[in-house]
C-alpha cells in the first residue's frame, strides 16, 4: 500500500485512506493518534528524592510507535507544505494541524457540497468514452458527494446515469429506466446489467460504420458514371436520348480506384470484393 498524499480540499477522503493505512501497518497505531503520549509513571510516595525509574518495556514501546506514527504523517504532506509540520511534538498534535491546515470549514464544505450537485446534473458521458470510464467519473462523484453528506436516492443515481449516456444507448436506456425495480438497484448492478449490452452496442456502431462507407461508395459510383458519360465519345457509347453511358464494369473499376486511392483498410478490401462480386 502506498501512503496517501494529503490534498488541499480532500482531507475527509485522505483521513479515511491514512486510517486505513496506519491499521494495516498496526493496529496498535491509531491509538497514539487517538490517545496521544502516555503518561509517565508518578513517583512512588515518598520517594521524591530518588532517581527516576527506568521506563517501562510499554512506554518504550509507546515512543517508537510514536516516532513512526510522526514519519508516516509526514510522509504524506507535500513537499512545500513540509516545512511548516516538521517541527510539531508527537502525532496526536500533527494530525490536528493537517486537519485544520486541508480541511474544510462549514461555509467552504457548503460551498463545495453546491459544486458537487451542480457536476452531477450536468454530468453527461462523451460518444467515444467508455462505460468503464463513465462509471468511474460517475462513481467518484457520487463518493465525494456522500462524503459532503449530500443524500441522493437510488432511483436518482440510476436514472442519471442512464440520461448521461450517448445517443447509441438511448433504447436500451429507456428500456431499463422504466423497468420496475430502478428505484430499488445499486449503480453497481446498473453497470453490470449495461455491461450485457455493450458488445452489441459496439456491433451496432460498426454496423453503421460500415453503411455509411458503402454510402460514400454508391456516391463515388455515380459520380464517376455521370464523369465518364460527358466523354462518351472516347468510347462510343450512346443511347437514344443522346446521354452517354459506360458498362458497369467500368463505373465499379473507377469508383474502386478513387476509394482505395485513401489509406487501406480491411473494412475497404471487403468493400471492394463485394463489389467485384456485384459486377
Amino acid at each position: 500500500m502506498k501512503i496517501p498524499i494529503i490534498r488541499k480540499g480532500e482531507y475527509d477522503i485522505w483521513s479515511m485512506r491514512m486510517r486505513q493505512y496506519i491499521c494495516h501497518t498496526d493496529h496498535n497505531l491509531w491509538d497514539v493518534i487517538v490517545n496521544g503520549d502516555l503518561e509517565e509513571e508518578p513517583a512512588p510516595t515518598g520517594e521524591t528524592s530518588a532517581p527516576p525509574a527506568p521506563k517501562t518495556a510499554k512506554q518504550l514501546a509507546a515512543k517508537r510507535n510514536q516516532k513512526k506514527v510522526k514519519s508516516i504523517l509526514l510522509l504524506a504532506i507535500p513537499n512545500e507544505y513540509l516545512l511548516k509540520f516538521h517541527n510539531v511534538a508527537d502525532a496526536k498534535s500533527l494530525w490536528e494541524a493537517i486537519k485544520s491546515r486541508f480541511g474544510d470549514n462549514e461555509k467552504s464544505k457548503k460551498m463545495q457540497k453546491n459544486v458537487l450537485k451542480h457536476q452531477f446534473e450536468i454530468f453527461s458521458t462523451a460518444s467515444n468514452e467508455s462505460l468503464d470510464k463513465a462509471y468511474d467519473r460517475f462513481q467518484k462523484l457520487i463518493s465525494q458527494l456522500e462524503v459532503h453528506g449530500a443524500t441522493i436516492s437510488k432511483e436518482d443515481i440510476n436514472k442519471k446515469f442512464l440520461r448521461s449516456l450517448p445517443p447509441s444507448w438511448n433504447k436500451i436506456a429507456l428500456i431499463m429506466r422504466n423497468k420496475l425495480d430502478i428505484d430499488e438497484i445499486d449503480i453497481d448492478d446498473l453497470y453490470n446489467n449495461l455491461k450485457v449490452y455493450e458488445d452489441d452496442m459496439k456491433r451496432s456502431s460498426s454496423s453503421t460504420s460500415t453503411s455509411q462507407n458503402l454510402a460514400f461508395l454508391s456516391s463515388e459510383n455515380t459520380s464517376s458514371t455521370n464523369e465518364v458519360s460527358t466523354t462518351s465519345g472516347d468510347f462510343g457509347v450512346s443511347t437514344a436520348s443522346g446521354i452517354s453511358q459506360v458498362p458497369s464494369t467500368l463505373c465499379a473499376h473507377d469508383a474502386a480506384c478513387s476509394f482505395f486511392a485513401q489509406p487501406t483498410t480491411n473494412l475497404k478490401i471487403r468493400i471492394f470484393n463485394r463489389l467485384m462480386k456485384m459486377t
